[in-house]
């Protein structure tokens, strides 16, 4: 800063000035300190300047599954509510991993990151006893956690109800659910709606991840269900389970949907685009993480003004069913 302040003429306050309070700076000035930034190739310290000041100019966001589309949607959308805010954001990937969560969480706080966003692996929040005593705010993104965070999240059992009910109000009678781990919050409250909503015979096929290597395998076993008892129709926990599915009834010409019809949860990219369009219920998943991002900005202005009793919100939202050629001809 005293080489730019020398070349453009100035004093180093006025270079400080130029770098955070623009507005104080006169026009022809401020074009001097900048050419001269420029000529020099100056980049400020922002590690330094976040020990000053005692605020960062970043938040981490740990996502639960980086492999997973729909957590791409959603951290793209936190990027973008980010960028809004004057903010750059960290991202991690925990991998499902409870341990590699508690390090990255310790990695975050270490940074001195502004705020955290988090899809914990355990469905009921984040473990208290890794977060610092400082006040960090801290936001659930697609999951809930009671009035002790702000969170947002989508109503799993609702779009299980709707996969249900759709497919029962489509003449079908025996059903299979694809999906697991059941530690999982949303796989749970998946198979809980469908459960609720339909009749006749379910078949549940645990898969050990949400993956489309899972979903082929899932239709295997199905596929050796003998024909008199086999399902006719499947609701797979996520799209890529249901991708997996549909890929290993072609493989095997199961016809979908004259033989099975196919329903999948989250409508990424790939629903629409796949062999047989996929049937899909849709989550605003662009909008989960840009809220997710708002909401921690409210919380991290709230505490730098010293606000003492910040009101956490949850907010839900409500998926909708995307019909295509997976359950229905010309959807």
């Amino acid at each position: 800063m005293k080489d730019v302040a020398a070349a453009a003429g100035v004093s180093v306050g006025t270079v400080s000035n130029v770098l955070n309070r623009p507005d104080r700076v006169g026009a022809a000035t401020r074009s001097r300190v900048e050419a001269a930034i420029e000529k020099l190739g100056f980049v400020r310290n922002e590690s330094a300047r976040h020990l000053r000041a005692g605020a960062s100019r970043t938040i981490g966001y740990l996502v639960l599954d980086a492999a997973n589309p729909f957590f791409t949607d959603v951290a793209r959308g936190i990027e973008e509510g980010a960028r809004d805010a004057g903010l750059a954001v960290f991202l991690c990937n925990s991998d499902n991993s409870r341990q590699r969560e508690h390090e990255y969480l310790e990695l975050l706080f270490e940074q001195r990151v502004r705020g955290v966003l988090v899809t914990p692996v355990n469905p009921a929040g984040v473990d208290r006893s890794v977060l610092p005593g400082v006040g960090v705010p801290v936001v659930l993104v697609d999951r809930t956690g009671g009035e002790d965070w702000c969170s947002v999240s989508v109503d799993d059992v609702y779009g299980g109800r709707l996969a249900g009910e759709y497919l029962r109000e489509s003449g079908h009678e025996r059903f299979a659910f694809v999906g697991g781990p059941d530690s999982l919050g949303q796989v749970h409250d998946r198979l809980s709606g469908f459960r609720d909503a339909v009749t006749g015979d379910l078949t549940v096929l645990p898969t050990a991840a949400l993956t489309v290597a899972e979903g082929r395998a899932a239709g295997q076993r199905l596929a050796g269900m003998p024909a008199s008892r086999r399902p006719t129709a499947a609701f797979c926990a996520n799209d890529l389970l249901a991708l997996g599915l549909l890929q290993e009834m072609t493989r095997l010409r199961i016809r979908v949907p004259e033989d099975l019809a196919i329903v999948g949860y989250d409508d990424i990219e790939f629903a629409a685009a796949a062999a047989v369009p996929l049937t899909s219920v849709r989550q605003p998943r662009h909008q989960i993480g840009r809220t997710a991002a708002e909401l921690l900005t409210e919380e991290t202005a709230a505490l730098e003004e010293g606000a003492r009793a910040h009101r956490h919100r949850q907010v839900v939202y409500l998926p909708e069913l995307i019909v295509r050629e997976s359950t229905v001809r010309n959807a």
